[in-house]
């Protein structure tokens, strides 16, 4: 089993991921984002996103009503609808749902985010939360019966309304059930770099041991995937691949080790 986590960035090769995927013989889950599809949306509406930076470091995306709104119709409907009409299209016989359908991921909304705002902390509540668990028997009816289901926000709280969430948060709680032995990671960027701005200085492998070093020296939306990622071999996760999604074979290039490696 893998998960293929496809980051949500304008330059991301959807159709070449899905070809690529078309050939593999190992089931695998695919879990989504559309930020750009999102906050293009949102200037479209005239929407103000905002976004927060807890005490600890840790950035997010501050969800209102509106920004649930965008998530279902750019996540939940245009990007998740797109990927499941590419695998038709490629033979994956693809089954696209949003954490609200059937309950598929169940998660708890945050009791307040805590942010520093003109130096003092500040509680922030919004509609997000974590995943807790996922409905890990429609998710293996689906796969045991030859569908492959595609995920994405918004996820379902516990009072059954819908919540935004971090998708490596998601991954993370789909892993601790069906125990993927690789998780592909496909961003707009060579890897994990030394140096956010220099596609020169890509790391080519990570040891988990270095991983808490690493989320240190990490900032803003990276030092949150350095968590999630650590998080994922503590649930049995054997490799993690961060690689480029922009290539003309993603899947490939990510598997051949032209990205970054974790295990």
């Amino acid at each position: 089993m893998i998960i293929i986590k496809i980051g949500g960035g304008k330059e991301i090769n959807i159709e070449g991921i899905i070809r690529d995927l078309s050939t593999m013989r190992e089931k695998f889950i695919i879990v989504h984002g559309a930020n750009f599809f999102r906050d293009e949306l949102a200037v479209k509406l005239g929407i103000e996103k905002k976004n927060l930076t807890s005490v600890s470091g840790y950035t997010s995306v501050y969800s209102d009503e509106n920004a649930i709104n965008l998530l279902m119709m750019a996540y939940a409907g245009l990007r998740n609808k797109k990927i499941v009409e590419l695998c038709q299209q490629n033979g994956i016989n693809a089954v696209g749902l949003s954490g609200l359908d059937g309950k598929v991921i169940k998660g708890e909304r945050n009791k307040g985010i805590r942010i520093n705002e003109n130096g003092k902390v500040k509680i922030v509540r919004d509609l997000s939360g974590k995943p807790k668990e996922i409905n890990d028997f429609l998710l293996r009816l689906l796969i045991d019966n030859g569908y492959t289901p595609v995920l994405c926000v918004p996820i379902i709280d516990e009072n059954n309304f819908a919540i935004n969430s971090e998708n490596d948060d998601i991954v993370n709680v789909i892993q601790s059930v069906l125990q993927a032995d690789k998780i592909i990671q496909l961003i707009e960027s060579p890897g994990f770099l030394d140096d956010k701005d220099n596609p020169e200085t890509l790391v080519k492998r990570i040891s988990k041991e270095e991983l808490n070093l690493l989320e240190e020296k990490s900032t803003g939306r990276m030092k949150r995937k350095m968590l999630a990622i650590k998080k994922l071999f503590e649930k049995g996760a054997a490799k993690v691949f961060i690689s480029d999604g922009r290539t003309e074979h993603p899947i490939s290039d990510a598997l051949a080790g032209r990205g970054t490696l974790i295990n």
